[in-house]
């Protein structure tokens, strides 16, 4: 499943996958989206698109303010 939604997003990410969103985890991973060339930002734009990767960026950046 593809979350279209922040709650489902979350849901999928810290029940499904049962990882936990630290600020570390967030912080590394908003970094790794927003460098083009970074192999994992390409495989997912690869398989998702860039707008799919916008949407995911603005979840994380999201759990970033949530988190403090």
């Amino acid at each position: 499943m593809i979350p279209a939604s922040y709650a489902d997003w979350r849901r999928c990410i810290e029940v499904d996958c049962q990882i936990q969103l630290t600020p570390a985890f967030v912080a590394a991973r908003i970094d790794e989206l927003n460098d083009a060339t970074h192999f994992r930002t390409q495989q997912f734009v690869a398989l998702y698109g860039p707008g799919y990767r916008e949407q995911v960026l603005a979840w994380f950046q999201r759990a970033r303010a949530e988190l403090g």
